[in-house]
């Protein structure tokens, strides 16, 4: 099984992933810490650096499910070739791809989320506008199963996607 989170910056994908994790458990693969361990580790910032962060975290993905060990996977996925690659590991091992889009309604809230966080990350936290001018570019996942609003509880979010995504004993 592979879930795949998906949203803008700030709607809670990686508290939802963590959570996520522990419940099914699955291993959890979030692009952030990836980009930040790179540039930790001297490679330069860029968009090559970011590219690369999402080639460790679907290669990761990969192999795990090839173990037959359950996946989340946590990136904002805005680009046509990353939800490709993703589609392809899932079809690749045989999994279904379950996608949730994770949003946050109240814009106040997603706001101060983005203004006051900081993850410890070697990435810049994205801004208020930037995430805005990314909302312009957002598309719709044509298979997304089920889209969760953070500013709804933690609890009620994971045990919609539990509910929708957990294997049974048949799968």
């Amino acid at each position: 099984m592979m879930i795949l989170l998906s949203g803008l910056p700030g709607t809670g994908k990686s508290t939802l992933a963590q959570a996520l994790g522990r419940a099914l458990p699955a291993a959890v693969f979030s692009v952030d810490p990836i980009e930040s361990a790179l540039l930790a580790a001297g490679l330069p910032r860029g968009f090559t650096t970011g590219l690369a962060a999402y080639g460790v975290a679907q290669r990761m993905a990969d192999d795990h499910l090839a173990l037959g060990q359950a996946v989340v996977a946590d990136a904002v996925n805005d680009a046509d070739e990353a939800r490709d690659a993703w589609r392809e590991i899932a079809a690749r091992n045989d999994v279904p791809l379950g996608v949730v889009e994770c949003v946050c309604s109240d814009a106040r809230l997603h706001r101060e989320r983005l203004e006051t966080r900081d993850r410890g990350l070697a990435i810049p936290e994205p801004t208020w506008d930037s995430v805005q001018r990314r909302r312009g570019d957002w598309t719709p996942w044509p298979e997304q199963a089920m889209v969760v609003d953070s500013a709804r509880p933690l609890s009620e979010n994971l045990a919609r996607v539990l509910a929708a995504h957990r294997p049974t004993a048949t799968t």
